[in-house]
C-alpha cells in the first residue's frame, strides 16, 4: 500500500514509478479521492465545532429563560447533526475509494532496478558453478522418474486432474530430505526461527501480503471463505500483523516448511510437462522483519542464504536482478536465482528473494517504536524461497544423474536418506 502523502509531496515521481511498471498514471486520480475525503473531513470536524459552540449557547440560554434563542439554538443543532452525517459518510465513502485504488496498485521499483517489460530484459549479477558435461545424452526428471518407477503423473491426474504428481519410495524420501536439509542450514548456521505455519488463512492475510484483491483467480478458496496459501510468505509475514514491535526484537527471520497451493490461472500450455508448475508443491520460505534501514543489507543476506543451498547440493546456478516489469507485486527489488537444468538445455528459476519495503507492513499495520522515540513507524518486510523443493528436487535428478538411469545424492544429503549414495530403482 502507498503512503498518500508521498504521492501528494511529489505525484510525478510516483507515475514515474508506476510507468516502469507498465502502469498508467494514476496520481491525478488518487489526489482527487484523497481531496474530496479531506473537505468532508474539514466539513465534519467544523460541523462539530460548532455543535459545541451551540451546546453551551443552549445552556446559557435554557439558564436565562430565553425560550425563542433556546428554540432557535436546538434547530440549529439538529441542522448540524445532519450536516455530520452527510460529511462523515462521504469521508468514509472516498476514503474506501481511496484505499482501494491504493490497494490495487504495485509497489514502486528502487531507482536503479533495470528498466523492462518481462524477463527478456533482466539482468545476470553472478554465477556459480559449470553446468555439467554429460557422456550421454541427459533425461529430463519426468523419465528418470518414471524410470526409477517413482514418479506418477497419470495416476495423480486420475485422483486430482492435471498439474499434480504422486511420488513413492525413494524419491518422496529424497523430497522430504531435501526439506529437512534445508530447515536445518537456515536455522542452525542462517538463523532463521523454524515455524509451523496454519496453510489456511483469511482475506486480511492475504490482503496484507498483496495476494488480494488483485490475484484472486491464481489461489484456492475453500467453502468456508479461507484462502490456501500459495506460499509461507504469507501466514509468516502476517505474524507481524496489527502490532508496535519493539527495536529489541529486530530482525526477525523467520523459515517455514509448508505445501503450497496455485491455481495457476495464467499459465495455460505452460510447462505442462514434470514437475516445474504444479497446483500442489512443497518449498521452504524465508522472510525477514526488519528496520527499513536494514531492508538492503538484508536482501543480499537472504539471497546468499537460498544460494547456500545450492551450492551445498552443487547444483550450478545463476543470481539475476529483476527488471522493473518481472517483479512481483509487493516487491521493489528482487533476485532470482536459477538452476541449470540439463534436459531444457537453460537456466529455470528455483528461489526469488524481494525486498517489499513498507508496502505489506502498511496494509498489515505492522510497526515498531525505535529506541527512545514515541512515534512508531512501518516496518520492511523481505521474503525468499530457500528453496523450492519441488525443483530442487528435479535439479538434483538431472544434474545428478546416471547413464543407467540413477541418481547420486550429493554428499550434503546423505545424512538424511540414511547413508544411501545412489538412488535406484
Amino acid at each position: 500500500m502507498h503512503d498518500i502523502r508521498l504521492i501528494r509531496d511529489d505525484a510525478a515521481a510516483f507515475d514515474a514509478g508506476l510507468a516502469l511498471r507498465g502502469q498508467e498514471a494514476q496520481s491525478a486520480r488518487l489526489l482527487e479521492l484523497d481531496e474530496k475525503r479531506r473537505e468532508a473531513l474539514t466539513r465534519q470536524q467544523e460541523a462539530e465545532t460548532e455543535r459545541n459552540t451551540l451546546s453551551k449557547q443552549i445552556g446559557r440560554a435554557k439558564a436565562s429563560g430565553d425560550e425563542d434563542e433556546f428554540n432557535r439554538l436546538r434547530a440549529e443543532v439538529e441542522r448540524l447533526k445532519g450536516v455530520l452525517e452527510e460529511a462523515g459518510e462521504q469521508a468514509r465513502h472516498f476514503d474506501e475509494a481511496l484505499n482501494q485504488h491504493l490497494a490495487a496498485l504495485p509497489n514502486i521499483p528502487e531507482a536503479d532496478v533495470p528498466q523492462g517489460e518481462d524477463e527478456a530484459d533482466n539482468e545476470e549479477v553472478r554465477g556459480w558453478g559449470e553446468p555439467r558435461e554429460f557422456s550421454f545424452e541427459p533425461k529430463d526428471h519426468v523419465d528418470l522418474g518414471e524410470g526409477l518407477g517413482q514418479m506418477d503423473f497419470e495416476k495423480a491426474a486420475a485422483l486430482s486432474g492435471a498439474r499434480f504428481v504422486a511420488l513413492t519410495g525413494g524419491l518422496a524420501r529424497l523430497e522430504r530430505a531435501l526439506a529437512q536439509f534445508m530447515l536445518d542450514i537456515h536455522t542452525q548456521e542462517h538463523g532463521y526461527m523454524e515455524v509451523s505455519p496454519p496453510y489456511m488463512v483469511r482475506d486480511d492475510a492475504m490482503f496484507g501480503t498483496g495476494q488480494l484483491p488483485k490475484f484472486t483467480e491464481d489461489l484456492f478458496r475453500t467453502t468456508d471463505d479461507r484462502w490456501l496459501i500459495p506460499t509461507a510468505e504469507v501466514p509468516l509475514t502476517n505474524l507481524a500483523r496489527e502490532t508496535i514491535h519493539e527495536e529489541a526484537v529486530l530482525p526477525m527471520r523467520m523459515t517455514a516448511f509448508t505445501p503450497c497451493f496455485r491455481a495457476e490461472a495464467g499459465s495455460a500450455g505452460r510447462d505442462t510437462r514434470g514437475m516445474i508448475r504444479m497446483h500442489q508443491f512443497q518449498k521452504v520460505e524465508m522472510v525477514s522483519i526488519v528496520a527499513p534501514e536494514e531492508s538492503e543489507a538484508e536482501l543480499d543476506r537472504m539471497t546468499g542464504c537460498a544460494e547456500r543451498i545450492l551450492q551445498l547440493l552443487d547444483l550450478p546456478y545463476r543470481v539475476m536482478l529483476l527488471c522493473s516489469g518481472d517483479m512481483g507485486f509487493s516487491a521493489k527489488r528482487t533476485y532470482d536465482l536459477e538452476v541449470w537444468l540439463p534436459s531444457q538445455n537453460t537456466y529455470r528459476e528455483i528461489s526469488s528473494c524481494s525486498n517489499c519495503g513498507d508496502f505489506q507492513a502498511r496494509r498489515m499495520n505492522a510497526r515498531f517504536r525505535k529506541d527512545g522515540e514515541k512515534r512508531p513507524q512501518f516496518l520492511h518486510t523481505l521474503n525468499g524461497s530457500g528453496v523450492a523443493v519441488g525443483r530442487a528436487m528435479l535439479a538434483v535428478m538431472e544434474n545428478h544423474q546416471n547413464e543407467d538411469g540413477s541418481i547420486t545424492i550429493p554428499e550434503a544429503l546423505r545424512p538424511y536418506m540414511g547413508g544411501m549414495e545412489t538412488l535406484t530403482a
